[in-house]
């Protein structure tokens, strides 16, 4: 009996040492398939980024063109307002100066409100 339960034990650790080596082969299949998974998750997100990035400069660049033109109106409106202001100073300023000089040189003499 004991040949034939060395026999059995013998059946028992060569069927042990392939169901290791089966689930050994089996979690490298399975780290290489995460391995992969990561390397492809990463493909993706990259060309996702770079379409969305392409979609963003060219977004920016036609939007940047309708700034630049804003810009420009706003520039012109401001440089006319300062010719007109100027035009409007130069028109009034010897009248300006003439008051002023009256003002100064008229004094006119009052009582200050906290005297009384």
């Amino acid at each position: 009996m004991s040949a034939q339960s060395s026999t059995g034990i013998q059946t028992l650790l060569e069927a042990e040492k392939e169901a290791q080596a089966i689930v050994a082969k089996a979690r490298a299949y399975r780290t290489q398939k995460l391995k992969d998974a990561r390397t492809e998750a990463v493909k993706e997100i990259d060309a996702y980024k770079s379409t969305k990035e392409a979609e963003f400069k060219k977004f920016e660049s036609e939007h940047s063109v309708s700034n630049t033109k804003a810009e420009e109106e706003a520039n012109a409106s401001v440089q006319s307002e300062l010719i007109a202001i100027k035009e409007a100073a130069a028109k009034a300023k010897d009248a300006v100066v003439a008051q002023l000089i009256e003002a100064i040189s008229t004094p006119k003499p009052t009582l200050h409100i906290n005297s009384q």
